[in-house]
């Protein structure tokens, strides 16, 4: 891949890696806010300005790097929005609620960037507009399912790890938090060893087909 491609890939990607990453966060902070827990909302984190979210490791020299070196997806992560879960009327299940927010918030960014897809091949004539448009809305339909898909893994810190404690019992929902300041070194074991990607290739292409 040459420099312009390489640029070009960069430009197509921003946008949708960008909003997919800090709506994802935004949306768990306006559950938690609508649970009543006004922490984010406090602090300024139910803006929907990416600046006040930007992970500069995570959310920008990340994705960068994995689409530089063509890893075949691209994942990131924004600052997480601060939740007090002492605010909540059932501690446990309202914080289950408020972590699947953001995977699902992830899924409905998806059909978004269908239908800006969509516009790039049945409303835009100019061909080069055309195809940025389309390589765009792949981008953001690929990145927000991906954040949909890893997100709901049951491995601490991910959301799905907290949306199934909700429901544990309190002696395995305990044990599930001793296992959260191991769970990046879990990740990367999975990354690493390829399940994964054996995991996630035939959910995301279940996901691609039915959207």
């Amino acid at each position: 891949m040459d420099l312009n491609s390489i640029i070009y890939t960069i430009a197509v990607w921003a946008i949708p890696v960008l909003f997919a990453i800090t709506l994802h966060e935004v949306a768990h902070g306006w559950m938690a806010n609508a649970l009543g827990d006004k922490t984010a909302k406090m602090l300024g984190r139910l803006s929907l300005n990416p600046i006040k979210h930007i992970d500069p490791i995570g959310t920008i020299a990340v994705p960068i790097a994995m689409v530089a070196l063509q890893t075949g997806f691209v994942f990131g992560w924004a600052k997480p929005v601060p939740v007090s879960t002492r605010n909540f009327k059932s501690p446990r299940k309202d914080m289950a609620i408020v972590a699947a927010a953001g995977p699902i918030s992830n899924l409905i960014m998806a059909v978004f960037w269908v239908l800006i897809f969509k516009l790039g091949t049945s409303v835009i004539s100019d061909p080069a507009i055309a195809k940025g448009i389309m390589d765009m809305g792949r981008a953001g339909i690929l990145i927000n399912l991906i954040l949909f898909i890893f997100n709901l893994f049951p491995i601490p810190p991910l959301d799905g790890s907290k949306v199934l404690s909700g429901f544990l019992p309190p002696t395995l929902s305990n044990l599930m938090d001793k296992i959260e300041p191991y769970g990046l070194f879990i990740v990367l074991g999975l990354v690493y060893f390829g399940v994964l990607n054996t995991i996630m290739t035939p959910m995301l292409s279940f996901f691609l087909n039915l959207i």
